[in-house]
């Protein structure tokens, strides 16, 4: 401490002290170090924060890809088992179509009937449903059951008259008559006449033994007789010659 004379008096004059002595400069010093060290410490954080949010980021993007391999993966069975399904006819719709069609047991009997029928021998369509409304059934269920088989009426009229020319001897004329006589529209009938290509002369010849077989003809009847069957004059007449009248 100085000592400083004023007017005679001694004045004793206080001696300043050194700055880093002064007690609230270490509080600065203090605050300023703590808000430092704070502010490293948040640095810190922040890039530990960043770190773990750019990780997270990845981490997403990944799992994300992942997921989108795997629906896809899951996605194409779906569609495939979905095409399948549309593709194979299910069991409900099989019963459907079934009941659908409401057939009762004659009408199922008369089909099963008709088919038989036509496995060993030939039919008009007209002679089949009278056929089998001859074995019981009715009309209806008869003609239902024609109607639900599969037959070409043509070929049954060929096939029938190959029959008959198996066992007797028939004019063209005639056959076609028998045919139409079965059931056989003419159409069918003729259509037939024509595909078994017979030789009508020849039929005329054995039509003339069949009739020598059972009585005497002159030549005139006899070719009278084979005219109103249907032969020609020409056919007639050649099987006349043919047998010896």
């Amino acid at each position: 401490m100085k000592i400083k004379r004023l007017g005679g008096f001694s004045v004793a004059e206080k001696q300043k002290k050194p700055i880093y002595k002064r007690w609230w400069f270490w509080v600065i010093v203090i605050v300023f170090i703590v808000a430092i060290a704070s502010q490293g410490g948040n640095d810190d954080k922040e890039e530990v924060a960043s770190g773990n949010v750019s990780e997270q980021i990845e981490n997403n993007v990944e799992n994300t890809a992942e997921t989108d391999e795997l629906a896809e993966e899951v996605e194409e069975p779906k569609n495939a088992e979905k095409t399948e399904r549309v593709e194979e006819p299910t069991e409900s719709t099989i019963v459907d179509k079934e009941e659908a069609t409401n057939e009762t047991l004659s009408q199922k009997n008369a089909v099963r009937k008709a088919k038989e029928y036509l496995s060993v021998m030939a039919f008009s369509k007209e002679g089949l449903i009278k056929q089998l409304e001859f074995e019981g059934f009715s009309n209806e269920d008869a003609t239902y059951a024609v109607n639900q088989i599969d037959v070409d009426w043509k070929e049954q009229a060929v096939k029938k008259a190959k029959d008959y020319l198996d066992v007797m001897a028939f004019s063209k004329s005639g056959l076609i008559k028998q045919l139409e006589f079965d059931g056989f529209s003419n159409e069918e009938a003729t259509y037939a006449a024509e595909q078994v290509n017979a030789d009508w002369k020849e039929q005329a010849v054995k039509k003339a033994k069949e009739y020598l077989k059972l009585m005497g003809f002159s030549r005139k009847s006899l070719i009278e007789q084979l005219e109103f069957d249907g032969f020609t004059e020409e056919e007639a007449t050649y099987a006349a010659d043919q047998v010896g009248l």
